[in-house]
Formats: structure tokens, C-alpha cells, sequence
């Protein structure tokens, strides 16, 4: 989708080289997760469950970027994830995959929003947590400022892009580098399988299941975006490139947040973690070297999360209008103005971010809420890549190629059908309730275009009206 967005936003069409893509593939995935992932992670897990979390987690998301890899590699025409499912399984998955692609972007700037706003909370108190109505508004203010900054043009350069990285990696560096110092393997031998009200216990299987569960969602959210440079094959030197940035880049972003995680383990206790205010890092890292540590971490999150967000500003808006080349979508969603950029796209995204922005801010925990959401709407589009993978595999005439992809494609619907089961359908449901105007805009489309409802239309359009009642009742009792 990302070399779609660069043509379309009038980028040449340089070929992308394979550093190029590896730093893609991290800048698309790191985003604010890796920021607050200590507390979210010590408030349901020991050191012990996290580290089997991120085993299960990274096979998995390993198999999807490589599923993601083989259909972008096979099909390089396609673009946008939500092509795979459309191509595969008709028009209104397709419409079902995009939408929700779309909608878990905008989630995603809601969450970015929240973090920015309590990292600007650690510099001027009258930002609080990020929580309050001043954060409401400052928010609202950057989130108009970047709809009409991309309504004017502005394109994701390549240069911009890896200077985005290296404001991210620059303070996970020093942070990881800090936190090896500083590790205690008595600390951490205390913190390895600690249970219940984090008193010390002993290793037990249900337990410990029981916290990997937990971790689950906060682990799968921080890999969100693994397919950024997947997509991009057509615009690589080698399109074989685009299969070795991804396994790279996702063996790199793996081995990021391990250490970020699991290091804190070695040197605060799991009780001291839990109760640190977001961003943690920095909280964390101000523990290690004192004062000035705090600020560095807030201002590399800061240029992070701007930079994040306005590629993720570009994207909502990228996905409607291919949704509406594909004709999943009017006509008017795809018409660009002077500048090239689609207005009406951005309009739609920046007033359903505006929505969600308020709604999501009345929240216990806005950034919880937000990531959730998010994650639960991409994870079934992850699970039409998967079954698009199977579906193009079996048409493999080679044995032994034929049994690999099969296996990757399984094991990729597999796992993120696991995950979705584990952290729970709630948040599915709540998502259904944001799918109601782009199911309007879908089937206008379909009788504009005169196109009768096939029986799995009907069926599908019937499922998605009772799960979003279902989730306005859930909304209701809470």
C-alpha cells in the first residue's frame, strides 16, 4: 500500500534497495507500543510468561509477514491487504477487510493521540495523563492540522521516513543499554514467575497460561503494521528483497522488544512496574540515569508519534480510495484534488478519528481501550491473508513448495484466530458499531452499480448487523 501512497502522492518511482525496506518494515510496526509495553505487560504477566508470550507471538507474526510476503511477491499488481481477500473471496470480504484495515488506522491514531498527550503531561502538568479536556483539544488540533497537511500534498519521502526510525531507535538504544547495565539477576529471578497479587510463587502451568493469555493483545498490537514494506514489492530492486527486509526487520523489532520488556524485570521490581505512569520508559530510564533521562525518552516519543501519525493519517485515507478504485466504495472516496490528495477520504478518516477521539477519551484507560480496538479490527484482516495463502497454495504444482506455504497460510490463520479468541470477541464486537457507515457506503455502491446481493452477501451484511447490535448492548451494560 506504502508504494501505492508514495506514487500517489507524487513520489518518482526510484527502486527501493533492501536497507531501505528493512527500515520500512521496523519505522511501519514501531510505534508508541514499545513505549509503554512495561507496565501494560507487569500488570499481567512475570518475566517468566513474557518471554513464552513472545515466542508464541513472534512465530506467529513471523508467519504472517511471510504470508503477507508471498501473496505481495505472487500478485504484485495488488495493492492494499484488503486486495488479497476481495480477489480471494469476493467483494464484500474485501469491503469487510478494508473498512476494518481503515477503521483499526484511525484506532491507531487515537491511541498515538493519547501517548503524545502524556508524554506532553511529563513536560506541562496541565496535560495530566492525557486524559483530561485540554488533551481533548490539543489532540484535535494536531489530528485537523495532519488532515490538512496530507489534503496538501505532503509525501512519505524515503529520507523522512529513516529519520523517523532513527528518532525511535535512538532512545530504545540508550534505554536497552541502560536497563543491561543495570540488570540484577537476583531482581529478576524474583520477578521470573511471580503470580496472583505478585507475591513470589513457583512455576504453574495454569497460571502461567493464564498470563501469556494476558499478554496476548499488548504483543500482537506492537507488531501492528508488519506488512508496511511486504506490500511495496513491486517497487524493490529484487523482489526477493521484500521477503529477506521482512524476515530481518521482524527478527530485528523481536529482539527490540524483548530487551525493552524483559530488562526492566532485572531491575524494578514487577509491583514498581505495574504502577508506573505511560509513557513507562521513560519513567523507567529517568530511574536509571536520573533526571535527564525522562525528558530524552519524552522527546524521542514525541518526534515518534508525530512521525507515526502522519504516515498513519496517510494510510486510512489511502485504503478508502483503493477501496473505492475497486469499487468497493463511491466514486467520490478516490477524487483527488489539486494537490493530488483525496479530500473526501480524509474528511471521512479525520471526522471518524475525531468521533472515536471522544468517545475513547471518556474511557478508564483511553490507550488500553484504543490498542485493543485496533488490534482486534486488523487481526481479521490478517486472517483473510492467511486464507488467501492456503487458497493460492493448493494451486502449487511443486509437492514441497506446495506442503511450505500451506503450512505458513495455516498456520497463520491459526494463530491470529487464537489470539482473537484469547483476548476476547468483546472488542470485535465494539468494533462492528464504527463498520454501520461504511456498510451504507457499500451497499449504495452495490445498487448504484445495479449488482444484486449474492447469498454469502446477504449472510455476511446479516452477521455484521447483528454483531454491531450485539456490541451496543455490550455498550450499554458497561
Amino acid at each position: 500500500m506504502k508504494g501505492h501512497l508514495m506514487k500517489f502522492y507524487g513520489q518518482n518511482s526510484k527502486k527501493i534497495g533492501l536497507m531501505s525496506l528493512i527500515s520500512i518494515v521496523i519505522s511501519s510496526a514501531l510505534g508508541s507500543g514499545i513505549f509503554t509495553i512495561n507496565t501494560n505487560l507487569a500488570k499481567v504477566a512475570s518475566a517468566g510468561a513474557v518471554l513464552i508470550g513472545w515466542l508464541f507471538v513472534g512465530f506467529g507474526t513471523l508467519m504472517l509477514a511471510l504470508s503477507i510476503n508471498y501473496a505481495a511477491t505472487k500478485m504484485p499488481k495488488l495493492e492494499g491487504i484488503f486486495a488479497y481477500a476481495q480477489i480471494g473471496f469476493g467483494d464484500f470480504t474485501g469491503f469487510f477487510c478494508g473498512w476494518g484495515y481503515w477503521l483499526s488506522a484511525c484506532l491507531g491514531n487515537v491511541a498515538f493521540a493519547v501517548i503524545l498527550m502524556s508524554s506532553f503531561g511529563f513536560f506541562f502538568p496541565v496535560y495530566h495523563t492525557g486524559q483530561n479536556l485540554i488533551s481533548i483539544i490539543t489532540a484535535s488540533v494536531i489530528l485537523w492540522g495532519l488532515v490538512i497537511l496530507v489534503n496538501h500534498g505532503v509525501e512519505s519521502a524515503t529520507i523522512l521516513n529513516t529519520v523517523i526510525t532513527f528518532c525511535k531507535l535512538i532512545p530504545l538504544i540508550f534505554l536497552i543499554s541502560f536497563g543491561i547495565i543495570n540488570f540484577e539477576f537476583p531482581v529478576f529471578l524474583k520477578n521470573l514467575w511471580q503470580i496472583g497479587d505478585f507475591s513470589n510463587g513457583k512455576a504453574n502451568l495454569f497460571l502461567i497460561s493464564k498470563q501469556v493469555k494476558n499478554c496476548m493483545l499488548t504483543m500482537v498490537w506492537v507488531f501492528v503494521g508488519i506488512e508496511g514494506a511486504t506490500t511495496m514489492a513491486k517497487r524493490a530492486q529484487s523482489k526477493k528483497n521484500t521477503g529477506k527486509a521482512t524476515i530481518i526487520g521482524m527478527i530485528c523489532l523481536l529482539v527490540l522488544y524483548v530487551l525493552a520488556s524483559v530488562l526492566p524485570y532485572g531491575y524494578l521490581t514487577r509491583w514498581n512496574l505495574s504502577t508506573l505512569s505511560q509513557p513507562s520508559a521513560a519513567y523507567i530510564f529517568k530511574s536509571m540515569v536520573g533526571w535527564w533521562g525522562g525528558p530524552f525518552i519524552n522527546f524521542g516519543i514525541i518526534i515518534s508519534i508525530l512521525g507515526a501519525w502522519l504516515s498513519w493519517t496517510m494510510l486510512p485515507a489511502e485504503t478508502t480510495s483503493l477501496m473505492s478504485d475497486k469499487k468497493l466504495l463511491p466514486e467520490i472516496f478516490a477524487r483527488k484534488n489539486k494537490f493530488g490528495a483525496p479530500t473526501f477520504s480524509l474528511i471521512t478518516e479525520g471526522i471518524m478519528c475525531q468521533i472515536l477521539l471522544l468517545v475513547i477519551y471518556f474511557a478508564s484507560d483511553a490507550y488500553n481501550l484504543a490498542y485493543s480496538l485496533c488490534t482486534s479490527s486488523i487481526i481479521v484482516c490478517y486472517i483473510f491473508v492467511g486464507l488467501f495463502q492456503i487458497k493460492i497454495s493448493l494451486r502449487i504444482k511443486i509437492r514441497k513448495e506446495k506442503v511450505v506455504n500451506f503450512f505458513i497460510g495455516l498456520t497463520t490463520v491459526s494463530f491470529e484466530v487464537t489470539v482473537l479468541f484469547l483476548v476476547g470477541l468483546k472488542y470485535l464486537f465494539l468494533c462492528f458499531i464504527a463498520y454501520l457507515p461504511g456498510l451504507f457506503f457499500y451497499i449504495w455502491m452495490k445498487r448504484k452499480k445495479l449488482s444484486a446481493f449474492s447469498k454469502y452477501e446477504i449472510a455476511g451484511i446479516s452477521l455484521l448487523v447483528i454483531g454491531s447490535i450485539y456490541g451496543i448492548w455490550i455498550v450499554y451494560n458497561l
